[in-house]
Parts: C-alpha cells; sequence; structure tokens
C-alpha cells in the first residue's frame, strides 16, 4: 500500500506513521518554572544530536486550546531542562507524569518520585532515575501545523552536567543496559523495553571509533 498523508484517508485505522519510526527513546523531562512549580513530562520525540559538545533536542506538540507545553515554557524563561531516563521500574511514574495537569500543579508529587537537587540546572531530577542530562537550552524552532495539536516547538539543548548511578555500570566501564531496561515509545499506546543487547563492530571503522565510542577529539 501506499498514501499521501497530506491528502489522502489513511489506509489502516492506527495511523502507520505512529509505528514506524520505533523505537524512541523518551524525553522523561523535568524543569522550574519561574514561579517555582516543578515540571515532570515525558515526549516521545527525543534525540541526542552529537557528541562533541553533546546536544539534544525534543519536540512537543501543542494542547488543542492553542497553549503551549509547560515544559518548553520553563526551558525557555530559565534556560534549562533535565533529561531522566525512563525504566520498566518507573514506568508507571512516567505514564502518570504524561496527564495534562495545571500550570500550577508538581508533576512529581502525582507521579510519587522523590526529587533530586541539580548542580547546574535550577529544577529538580528524578531520584528514582539512574541516568540524568542536566541540559543548558539553547534554542526553539516552531513549525506550524493543520491543527493547534500539529503545532509543534522543537527545542535543542546542550548537556553540560551527566549524571550516572555507580550500580548501573560494568565492570567494563558501560552503561549496564539490560539492568536499567529503559522504556521506549512505539506508536499508539504501545511501549518496549531494552532487556537485551547485542554488539556489531563495522569492519574498518578504528577511524570512526571517536563517534561510536563518544570520546571526543581532544
Amino acid at each position: 500500500m501506499h498514501y499521501d498523508p497530506r491528502s489522502d484517508e489513511r489506509p489502516l485505522p492506527w495511523d502507520p506513521f505512529k509505528s514506524c519510526t520505533v523505537p524512541r527513546p523518551i524525553g522523561w523531562l523535568s524543569t522550574i518554572s519561574t514561579e517555582g512549580v516543578a515540571n515532570l513530562a515525558p515526549y516521545s520525540q527525543w534525540q541526542n544530536l552529537t557528541f562533541d559538545p553533546p546536544l539534544v533536542m525534543f519536540a512537543a506538540n501543542g494542547y488543542a486550546d492553542g497553549r503551549r507545553k509547560d515544559t518548553v515554557i520553563n526551558a525557555e524563561q530559565t534556560g534549562w531542562f533535565v533529561w531522566n531516563m525512563a525504566t520498566w521500574d518507573l514506568r508507571h511514574a512516567v505514564n502518570s507524569s504524561a496527564q495534562d495537569f495545571a500550570e500550577d500543579i508538581d508533576e512529581f508529587d502525582h507521579a510519587d518520585v522523590t526529587k533530586a537537587p541539580c548542580i547546574d540546572a535550577p529544577g529538580p531530577r528524578v531520584a528514582e532515575s539512574p541516568c540524568h542530562f542536566e541540559c543548558r537550552y539553547l534554542s526553539t524552532q516552531r513549525f506550524p501545523g493543520k491543527s493547534e495539536v500539529g503545532n509543534v516547538d522543537v527545542v535543542f539543548g546542550e548537556v553540560v552536567r551527566i549524571h550516572v548511578k555507580d550500580d548501573v555500570v560494568t565492570d567494563e566501564g558501560k552503561i549496564d543496559i539490560p539492568k536499567i531496561k529503559p522504556i521506549a515509545r512505539m506508536g499508539y499506546y504501545d511501549y518496549a523495553v531494552i532487556d537485551s543487547v547485542f554488539e556489531m563492530r563495522i569492519p574498518g571503522s578504528e577511524h570512526a571509533a571517536g563517534g561510536l565510542e563518544g570520546k571526543p577529539s581532544r
């Protein structure tokens, strides 16, 4: 089958687009407002962009009434946002924090997770999460949609502080992904969990080791 998403009716009852770019890492992002209210929400359009320096982005669609997401507003106004790794053990907290709360509601309380202080960012991070990025806000690129919920803010940031709990590091010095069991976004209402990994080395890729292993060229 094929169809033009700009004009054709989708050929399936569930949108194929939502389940092709998978699995997607979850941007479980914490911020704080200028009034001091903590915010916590997951975004399924999150990605790292490069490693030297480490840059990240997330995309946040608008609300049906035209409002922009609190995460975007807080990041723009305070200059910071924090990524918290979403894991199997924290899946219910992640899902709870996805609800549409008023801007004066602290989602940490509703998700029943603990606030841990950051070093650089003014807002908190999720203490129960094994890995965190404190991200300095860089810019927002806004794209208009065909509807209010189609409007999207793409937010860029630089990772200036990385937190990793000691008990999720292997003897080799790698992050122990099967132990952490990060969850990823699929399409529709579906998620996946990463509980096994395998390695493949590209033949003749020694010149690319810096990028593959994340070693800055200093």
